[in-house]
């Protein structure tokens, strides 16, 4: 099992960004456990979720981003700046255009798995992480307009805290599996779940209802 496999089974958490090309155009660790909360709080923007994903397979200058996000540079330079500042981003190379240098960022990690702790700022707690990334991969649902899509369902069930684990590692392994079946002849697809504790359901009907 790849390095990248194991991050992901080991997390015990249900939530990971990964990267679908594991061999983007610089050097980079192969996993990254996002834990502090600066870094979590940097990812808590919608924006700068995006920018993180945007650069899942090769390095990208602020034009480039801010192009792809129909931002004003300036803004999407704030946003890099401020994932660079949490460690979550780095600047790989620069070039020379007329007398300015371009910096190119990239991911520090393939693979982001992201763990909640007592740590966790009071913003994000309560799955707000979680449903920020399934909003940003609706998103991307709806504008792919994949009308073969066959495979998407919500399903409610009744789990005791052992069983909830082990499907949450059948689950990390399933991301691992779908990242190591990653073909540069393919094309680009993405995978998001979430497994998380449902609101109580309505009670069961009295005997005189």
């Amino acid at each position: 099992m790849s390095d990248t496999a194991v991050g992901c089974e080991r997390s015990g958490y249900a939530v990971c960004s990964a990267i679908i090309d594991r061999y983007p155009d610089y050097e980079l660790d192969d996993v990254l456990v996002v834990q502090d909360p600066k870094q979590l709080r940097a990812l808590g923007n919608v924006v700068r979720a995006r920018i993180v994903m945007l650069l899942r397979e090769r390095a990208a200058s602020t034009t480039e981003l801010a192009g792809v996000l129909e931002s004003p540079k300036g803004t999407v330079g704030h946003h890099l700046k401020v994932l660079e500042s949490a460690g979550l981003v780095r600047v790989v190379r620069t070039r020379k255009v007329r007398a300015l240098t371009e910096k190119f960022y990239g991911r520090v990690a393939r693979l982001f798995v992201l763990k909640g702790d007592e740590s966790t700022p009071p913003e994000l707690r309560g799955g707000v992480l979680a449903a920020m990334m399934l909003r940003q991969a609706a998103d991307e649902l709806i504008a792919s307009g994949d009308e073969e899509l066959g495979t998407s369902a919500l399903v409610h069930v009744r789990l005791t805290a052992a069983n909830r684990r082990r499907f949450e590692k059948r689950l990390n392994r399933l991301v691992a599996d779908v990242q190591q079946a990653d073909d540069s002849d393919g094309t680009s697809h993405a995978l998001a779940y979430a497994l998380f504790l449902a609101p109580t359901p309505l009670p069961p009907r009295g005997d005189d209802a």
